[in-house]
């Protein structure tokens, strides 16, 4: 799936989406929020979370690495990636 039909989705689907194709990269937490990255066919989405909720309020989509730099510390790609 392309960035762009993934931006077009429901948020529902989106999510659907990441459980099932993405690959969890790193989790980190800012302010009152629970972030967590996921890599998923060329290009990187971010969900967002209020501290311990399951809902997800928000998922940020990008492709620039730029957009990693608060994660990079924490990522541990899986072996022989």
């Amino acid at each position: 799936m392309t960035i762009t039909a993934f931006k077009a989705l429901h948020q529902r689907h989106q999510a659907e989406h990441l459980a099932r194709h993405g690959t969890r990269l790193a989790e980190r937490q800012e302010d009152s929020f629970d972030l967590t990255l996921y890599a998923v066919e060329g290009f990187y989405a971010e969900t967002w979370r209020s501290r311990s909720e399951e809902h997800i309020l928000f998922i940020h989509v990008f492709q620039k690495p730029a957009g990693l730099g608060d994660y990079l510390r924490l990522v541990q790609l899986p072996v022989g990636l």
